[in-house]
């Protein structure tokens, strides 16, 4: 196992022993082969660099590169930003470790060289970022490979497999030349990911989230704190904002347009769909410590009288979403609200028992006006999971959940 550090520095000859330059840099194509190095750029004092290609490298060692050609079949170097310098991208920046879920500092890499058709090849296997990597900069120059070695296994390590790093590049044009993907961030639970955005730079957390699709990112935003969350949005253009608040819950998505300052607030709600914009006008109307600015309006309401096959093939037909399901919203042949049911006594429900049979008791809904502090008290006199919010004429308009109320609690703890 080689480590970059050792290399970078070292001196290449050609296939004839013929000294060429010294290593400069080692170069990654992500697009093509994530973790090989693709080219070595050799430096040459006053003359122009050249670079050799991965099938160009015929023997690697601590201090020494030898070539398989000779110095008239290499390239001269030309700059591309498709390239990933190890010296210039990796070492001492800082990245993603998506297993670890966390973001950690490069101190080093570990190389392994693979024989291969005639030459060597050499990839990326580990990233050093523990005291391993760090003693070994610090000793570069100053002691030999050998008694480096002797004294980094005398002390822990802290490595990450190349499959777990993912990079961040904040500039958008060289994150496409790169292809960089969201592949491992995409995987990660969102509220993770939003812990590993509290550490980054301002660029660098709308560098990742122009990286998601719309609903990862809607995700991860939701679970920012207030501040950070307003941050990363105003970055955004109004209509990439747009698309990623209507894969939020209405209720989610009104609080952060409300975080907006107002201009923005309206570019964006003109980018959204008439029906979305109209319902979160709606809700922006609402104070944000009432009822009606808690509320989510996405919910599953269906007649009392109803059966549960009936209601079944309702919520079908209608796609409902997930966390609408965990209540159901009764209301009689006026549209006033009559109870709920819960997820629970409807699966266990025989296929023709009516929802007014399976409603919970006490029936307790709260209208929009009605502050927070009155909600937390109803949800822990009652053990509530869910709290319907009716207008004057008790209509259901929306629905409170206990992560709600959990959210709110949390916000006034921080």
């Amino acid at each position: 196992m080689l480590h970059a550090t050792e290399l970078l520095g070292s001196h290449a000859y050609d296939a004839q022993g013929h000294p060429v330059g010294r290593v400069k840099e080692f170069y990654l194509e992500p697009a093509e082969q994530g973790g090989r190095v693709s080219r070595v750029l050799l430096s040459r004092g006053k003359y122009q660099p050249l670079v050799a290609r991965y099938d160009q490298i015929g023997a690697v060692a601590p201090g020494t590169l030898k070539l398989t050609v000779g110095e008239k079949q290499l390239e001269p170097y030309a700059k591309n930003d498709a390239w990933l310098g190890v010296r210039k991208d990796l070492l001492d920046q800082q990245i993603i470790d998506t297993h670890g879920r966390k973001v950690v500092r490069v101190n080093d890499l570990e190389i392994n060289d693979q024989k291969t058709n005639g030459n060597v090849e050499l990839r990326i296997a580990r990233v050093d970022v523990g005291l391993t990597g760090a003693v070994g900069r610090l000793l570069q120059g100053v002691a030999s490979p050998a008694m480096i070695r002797r004294i980094q296994a005398k002390l822990p390590t802290r490595l990450i497999p190349w499959e777990f790093v993912n990079l961040i590049e904040p500039d958008p044009l060289r994150r496409v030349k790169l292809r960089l993907t969201s592949q491992k961030l995409a995987k990660m639970h969102p509220a993770d990911l939003a812990d590993i955005m509290e550490e980054l730079s301002p660029d660098e957390r709308s560098s990742i989230i122009e990286s998601l699709d719309e609903e990862t990112a809607a995700e991860v935003i939701g679970e920012l704190d207030k501040r950070l969350r307003t941050q990363v949005v105003e970055t955004l253009a109004p209509e990439r904002a747009a698309e990623i608040l209507e894969e939020m819950p209405p209720d989610e998505a009104a609080d952060v347009l409300a975080e907006l300052a107002p201009d923005t607030s309206r570019e964006v709600l003109s980018e959204m769909p008439k029906r979305e914009a109209a319902e979160m006008r709606e809700l922006l109307q609402f104070e944000p410590n009432t009822a009606g600015g808690m509320m989510n309006t996405e919910i599953v309401e269906v007649g009392a009288e109803a059966t549960k096959a009936e209601v079944i093939d309702y919520i079908r037909f209608h796609e409902a979403a997930l966390d609408q399901l965990d209540t159901i919203v009764l209301i009689n042949r006026e549209a006033v609200f009559a109870g709920t049911v819960s997820a629970a006594r409807l699966v266990l429900a025989a296929q023709d028992q009516r929802m007014v049979a399976l409603a919970s008791e006490p029936f307790i809904s709260v209208e929009s006006q009605v502050e927070e502090r009155e909600i937390f008290e109803l949800f822990d006199k009652y053990n509530l999971r869910s709290l319907t919010v009716v207008d004057q004429e008790q209509h259901p308009i929306g629905s409170i959940t206990v992560d709600d109320v959990i959210n709110r609690m949390h916000a006034k703890l921080r």
